[in-house]
């Protein structure tokens, strides 16, 4: 425990960071001793357990609230990591915390299980706070820093900070659900809070659901452009910037857990558990915050009418319940406390012994050595959430539990849920449902309980807090230099794909088939591409295709393919699928458009050095890719500007040193949709190097498989350096793809 600082005035930090984190508390508390000096302890909790690590090893600093109303402190490093102390008052504590943050946007955001309140002094200190959280991570972080905001009680920030630090990587992480727009909409500040969080570059949310319940909120309140994750905001310069709304569920240090389960000392300590529960056949035990979302009075009312029938008896089944406090100045907290309590002591009065006690009720906080021996004294586990993010204990549970055995009972409104599949799955609401899931659990076979608890396992150890915080990190940062070789993962994904039905495989050209250059007319796929691409031609349930945004004449001319790929032109404007033909048909008002639109490239074009113009069936392209920065900037400017005013529906795309202007909208997400239509394909490969990629990544599907090329932030699951990789990948598809044939061939022979 290292000292507390003396407070001060609050002080900007002496050094920059590279990795800033920022989150309502500190990882750090204040803890004060019997002789009433006062020292930094390190906070529990699974966030501080990810990050901890990472943020030692790379210049991090932590800003946020130290615990403690109206004192301030000065930054201070603690145990290897740089503290930043943002200081709030007590009537700031009321108004942004307990007021909006937790009667606001906790009650809202858990699908208005109890009402949510709205009040405009909250908003304001809301508002307020945020403002003091974004200054302290400015002035911490370094330029170009990655500035990472934490939860539901700082959503202004990442705006705040993209208005004051446009240099920044900034992303969110919401730890909590994200309610449906009919709720969400009920929100008096419903597009202040959407704009605060689109001011991210990733914004992560625990579940799926959760993420499209935002990017359809974003698509209801303000008509952004969506498609699959990806959400085109608009940006002060008249481009777009492309904000990620994707789900990464969060998870705990398993191993940590596992860990102190096989001492024995915590051993011991759980033996006695039972001993002093009086050794009842099984234990119950429920873990919680004292908190409505958490469907506590649902679980006791459930074993309440089990004893009641006669299907439990107290003899043979004890329910711990730990309730740890919460939110106590809190109306409806004060209020749940009352219910469960009086809930509590009636059903103990009716069902109790003298050596038996039906509900174990404990409403306080335990160390973590204590609750691995309550996880490894419970046969039981009961998670009988209403509505939760992820719930972290259903987790723990399962990391303790080393000796296989024992049962998980989950709420399917937990996060957890969509992971921990072979828990047993309740309703919360549905009491019958709950009473005779219980009964199942008790009565579990022991093999069944360990295959379920070995699978359990599994889950929780291969998705560990450690590989949440670096996807997530992973994805908001891609973008250094990329090893070359190809990632075994990447192997392993492309074996999976293989297995399907039918594949298809659609490429980019310029930048992934072959390097940019110069001049477009000379480009040409690297040596070995014709070959492989030939080896998938000849394989059964393959399709090939070429998918550029180059005009298809164009396309045919650089990369002379053969017969049975399957060709896209600019953005899917124009196909080539199976015939000679190509598919376009221009309406005399988009003909019309061209004409403007080529008569105002032409001028610029004209006027700039190292600025031509590429002539596409359905829209033109400035490329300045020859030009000076300043002479470049000065093109897409004034391209930009007159256009704007002049056809303001033509679509504009960027890309490498150029910029499109199309009289028809396509992408190449719409071309990749359609080609595999065509292909009736089952699974599909896309790889592709250029922002103009990333709507081609953004509609693959779950089993499909994305591979950038080069660096810089991508969708794509998986990266090689350059052009010269993807033969190589194209071959290992092909391998994998043979191997198949041979054991499909050998077994039907067999």
């Amino acid at each position: 425990m290292t000292s507390a600082a003396e407070p001060t005035a609050s002080a900007a930090p002496d050094s920059t960071y590279s990795l800033v984190v920022v989150s309502n508390r500190l990882p750090i508390e204040i803890e004060v001793s019997e002789d009433g000096t006062e020292g930094w302890r390190t906070s529990p909790g699974g966030l501080v357990t990810a990050l901890e690590p990472m943020m030692r090893s790379s210049d991090g600093a932590w800003v946020g609230w130290p615990g403690i109303a109206d004192r301030s402190f000065d930054p201070f490093e603690n145990d290897g990591i740089s503290i930043v102390p943002v200081r709030l008052s007590e009537s700031e504590l009321e108004d942004y915390y307990e007021g909006f943050s937790n009667d606001t946007i906790w009650p809202l955001y858990h699908d208005v299980i109890a009402p949510p309140r709205y009040h405009r002094e909250w908003w304001e200190a809301y508002v307020r706070v945020n403002r003091r959280f974004a200054d302290a991570a400015a002035s911490a972080a370094a330029p170009g820093a990655t500035v990472w905001v934490h939860d539901y009680q700082l959503q202004l920030v990442p705006r705040m900070l993209r208005d004051a630090r446009p240099d920044l990587v900034i992303g969110f992480f919401n730890h909590i659900p994200f309610p449906p727009y009919g709720i969400y909409a009920q929100l008096p500040w419903r597009k202040q809070i959407l704009d605060g969080l689109l001011g991210a570059d990733l914004i992560g949310f625990q579940r799926l659901a959760d993420a499209g319940n935002f990017s359809r909120a974003v698509r209801r309140l303000y008509g952004y452009p969506t498609r699959g994750v990806a959400i085109d905001v608009p940006a002060p310069d008249g481009k777009h910037r492309r904000v990620i709304a994707k789900h990464f569920p969060i998870s705990i240090d398993a191993a940590a857990y596992e860990e102190l389960a096989r001492r024995p000392e915590i051993q011991e300590r759980a033996r006695q558990i039972r001993e002093d529960l009086g050794n009842p056949q099984t234990i119950m035990l429920g873990v919680d915050r004292l908190d409505y979302t958490k469907g506590i009075a649902h679980r006791i009312k459930a074993f309440g009418e089990l004893l009641a029938d006669g299907s439990l008896s107290v003899e043979d089944v004890t329910l711990v319940q730990v309730a740890s406090p919460s939110r106590e100045r809190v109306g409806p907290y004060i209020a749940l406390r009352d219910e469960i309590e009086l809930a509590v002591g009636r059903l103990n009065g009716d069902f109790s012994t003298i050596s038996h006690t039906a509900i174990s009720y404990h409403h306080h906080g335990y160390p973590r050595e204590e609750m691995v021996a309550l996880y490894l004294a419970a046969d039981v586990m009961l998670v009988t959430a209403l509505r939760d993010g992820m719930n972290l204990v259903a987790k723990e549970y399962v990391a303790v539990r080393f000796d296989r055995d024992g049962v998980l009972v989950l709420s399917e409104f937990a996060g957890a849920a969509d992971e921990l599949k072979q828990a047993v799955l309740i309703n919360p609401h549905d009491i019958d449902g709950v009473k005779a899931a219980i009964l199942r659990a008790v009565a579990m076979p022991r093999q069944e309980r360990l295959r379920r608890m070995r699978s359990l396992r599994r889950k929780v150890f291969d998705n560990d807090v450690d590989a949440w915080s670096s996807s997530f990190l992973r994805t908001l940062t891609e973008g250094a230099a990329v090893r070359p070789g190809i990632p075994d993962t990447l192997a392993g994904a492309l074996k999976d794909l293989s297995r399907a039905d039918n594949i298809l495989v659609a490429l980019d050209f310029d930048g992934t088939l072959a390097p940019h250059v110069d001049k477009p007319e000379d480009a040409r796929a690297v040596a070995g591409t014709r070959e492989a691409v030939q080896r998938l031609l000849d394989l059964d349930g393959v399709r090939v295709a070429f998918v550029s945004g180059r005009a298809l004449v164009s396309l045919r001319h650089v990369s002379q393919p053969q017969t049975d790929v399957l060709l896209a032109g600019s953005h899917g404007i124009e196909v080539q699928l199976d015939t000679p033909e190509i598919e376009l048909d221009l309406v005399t008002e988009e003909l019309e458009q061209l004409d403007a639109l080529a008569r105002v490239l032409e001028r610029i074009s004209g006027s700039i050095d190292g600025t031509w113009i590429e002539r596409k069936p359905a829209g033109l392209a400035l490329h300045t890719r020859l030009a000076t920065p300043r002479k470049a900037a000065a093109a897409l400017k004034a391209a930009r500007g007159e256009l704007g005013t002049l056809l303001p529906g033509l679509t504009v795309r960027d890309g490498k040193d150029v910029i499109e202007f199309a009289v028809r909208a396509s992408t190449k997400g719409d071309a990749l949709a359609r080609l595999r239509r065509h292909a009736g394909a089952d699974r599909v490969f896309y790889a592709g190097d250029d922002t103009t990629d990333e709507d081609a990544f953004a509609v693959l599907r779950p089993g499909d498989v994305g591979l950038k090329i080069g660096a810089g932030d991508s969708l794509a699951g998986y990266r090689v350096r350059g052009p010269e990789d993807v033969p190589l990948v194209l071959g290992l598809i092909a391998d994998a793809r043979a191997a198949v044939a041979a054991e499909r061939e050998a077994a039907a022979g067999a």
